[in-house]
Formats: C-alpha cells, structure tokens, sequence
C-alpha cells in the first residue's frame, strides 16, 4: 500500500469555513472501481484535516486489491480522532460503499459515531439558486471560480486502476492520485457555498423595508415592498432566483427580496356561512344578526363560495397564513393576501416570518417549479 502525506498553508478567515471546519473534523473521499461493494474495489481514501493555518492531506493507495482491508484500516486509524467528517454525496454513496466493505471484510467500523456534514445534499437544495447545470463537485467548484488539475472523473479512471493491477506505472499512479487529491483539497473550498444555505436558514437580520414602484413589462406601474437583510454569513458570489411574486437577489452580507404587491379590491370569507346571508345587489355578506335591515327580496342564504366582504388596499403575497385577516381573489385560491400596515412593517418576528415563507415557496421543489 502506497501513502502520501502533505502539509499545505490555509487561510481560516471565511466565516462558514472557520465555523466548520475545526481541529476535529476530516474531509474524505473514497476512489472505487464501482458502485457495488461485494463485487468492485475500494483502491483509494484521502483525507484532509486541519492543524492551525495547515491543511493535512493524507492519501491511501492500494497498489493490489488483497490491500483493501489495510487501506480501510489505516483510514479509520487517521480519523479516529476527529468528531465530524465531511463529504460530497457521501450519505449517498462514501459511506454506505465503506460500511458494507467493513463488513465483508471484517473490519470494525464506527462511521456512525461520527456527525457527517455532506456538502452535497445541501447544495442540491440549493440548484434553483446557484443555477449550476447540476450539482456535482466539479460543477460547484466551477460556480465558485476554483481551479483544478485534474481534469478525469472516478468513471474515467477505472480501467486506469485495473490497468495498473496489471502494468503498475507512475503515469498511471498520477492520474490516480491526482484526481483523489483534487477532490479533497478541493472540499474546504467549497464550504463557503454553504452560506446560501444558512441565510436561508435565518441566518440574518431585517434591515430595512420600504416600498417602491416600477413599470411593468406592459408598461403599467407595479407596486413592490423591498425587504433588506443583513447575512451573518456573506455570500461568496452574487445569485437571483425568482417567479411572478418575489425576486430574491444575494451577496456578500447583503439579501434583498422584491414583493410584488396587489393594489385593489380582495375579498375576505367568512367561514361560518350558515350565520350570514349574501345581498346580491351589495355583492357582499352579512350576518344574520343584521338582517332585520335588509328586505327579504334582496337577501338569501349565503354559501361558503359567496361569504365574504370587500376591500380595497394595498396587500402583501402569502402561500402561508403569515398575517391576518386573510384575503383572496377566489374562493379556492391556495394564494392570499394580508394587507399592508404598520403593524406588519413594524414587527421584526412578522418580518422574519414573512421572509420565511418566501424562501419556502421559492425553494419548495413542487411549489417553484409551478410558480417560477
């Protein structure tokens, strides 16, 4: 079995990075000659940890396949310290493939001990943002204007490992081991990535909120609320997203989102239909409380489709109840409305509410691909 060990200068000063990449954590990847475990070899693992301003790189090569078992053994060895691994996609692939060689080679295994940060199964959360042609590491590294060497994918490169069972030669062994260690060199970088992720998270304050008006695309004039916040994590490079109600926009310390508003007249229902009677001509409801009022001729039951009262003002979008009382345009609408108040403008909890349930609708998976 082969190893390499390397000790490069780092500099800790991106906020997520310092946060969470500490003195006990390791960044891994494994090398393999396919997906299946019982049937393919494990030929790689590096690892990267942490020492001060140094990154440690450490790389495990098995030169025959009968070195599986030492390769495993000498990685579980090198991270027996720390308390959190990092990876990329390795919830889905790293370490289940390692628990199950574990266990077909007998080899006493505690991944499960460890927290595990898996920087893919964020990002993938986040393609509607990042707007990346998908969500693989080279893909995010190339978002986030990282150069690498290595130019192959693990696919590539397994004929070159079987090749070199074969006829072992150094040119080989560099393709081999540099792809491996592009991979996991290349993993703290990307952690700054995961700032999106944690303003999304609440990971900020409501700095400001004021209103505005634009033109449309027709021309017309649009009414918009424009809510400022400040990121306890800045934003490595500037990214929108957006459908017809809100626009998002995000970079360094500063979030902006566009809300689109309605100016005129929404309708409010009432729920206990049965207590009311709808006035065709006033197309309005009222309670039965009051119809002593109104000519029975111009009075009937109200319905759960006609119980409701008008008004016109300025109101704010909500998929979810954030304010009340609640308007719509339609009785069915799953979208409706609050209307615009101090009340609202005033209350950094109804603000942080608000900015919630945007950033809900917009990275729902089933709700932006129908409204973006």
């Amino acid at each position: 079995m082969k190893t390499w060990h390397e000790e490069i200068p780092y500099r800790f000063d991106e906020p997520v990075t310092a946060e969470i990449f500490t003195e006990h954590t390791v960044f891994f990847d494994i090398e393999t000659t396919g997906f299946s475990p019982a049937h393919t070899s494990l030929y790689m693992i590096g690892c990267v940890s942490r020492r001060g301003d140094t990154l440690i790189v450490d790389q495990f090569f098995a030169e025959k396949t009968i070195e599986e078992k030492l390769l495993l053994l000498s990685f579980i060895n090198q991270i027996e310290p720390c308390d959190t691994i990092i990876s990329f996609n390795g919830s889905g692939f790293d370490i289940p493939y390692l628990k199950a060689k574990c266990g077909l080679l007998g080899v006493k295994k505690r991944f499960l001990d460890y927290a595990h940060v898996d920087i893919y199964k964020v990002v993938s959360q986040l393609k509607f943002l990042l707007k990346t042609e998908n969500c693989k590491q080279k893909s995010i590294e190339q978002f986030l204007g990282i150069r690498r060497d290595d130019t192959l994918s693990g696919g590539d490169l397994i004929d070159v490992y079987k090749n070199y069972l074969n006829q072992p030669n150094d040119e080989a062994l560099f393709l081999l081991r540099q792809h491996n260690y592009d991979d996991i060199t290349g993993l703290p970088a990307l952690l700054p990535v995961l700032a999106y992720d944690k303003i999304l998270c609440g990971h900020y304050a409501v700095t400001s909120i004021e209103g505005s008006e634009t033109m449309a695309q027709n021309g017309e004039p649009r009414k918009e609320l424009l809510i400022t916040l400040t990121n306890d994590y800045p934003a490595p490079k500037r990214v929108s997203c957006g459908n017809a109600l809100f626009y998002l926009s995000v970079y360094k310390d500063k979030t902006q989102i566009n809300v689109k508003l309605f100016d005129g007249e929404l309708k409010f229902f009432f729920k206990d239909y049965k207590n009311y009677y709808y006035l065709p001509k006033e197309d309005a409801a009222v309670h039965k409380s009051l119809s002593t009022y109104v000519d029975k001729e111009y009075r009937e039951p109200a319905t759960a489709q006609n119980c409701y009262t008008k008004k016109r003002a300025l109101f704010v979008p909500q998929y979810r109840e954030v304010m009340k009382p609640k308007f719509v345009e339609h009785y069915r609408d799953k979208l409706s409305y609050f209307e615009l108040t101090e009340d609202f403008t005033a209350s950094d909890v109804m603000l942080r509410r608000y900015v919630k349930q945007v950033f809900d609708t917009l990275f729902d998976k089933n709700r932006h691909k129908k409204k973006a």
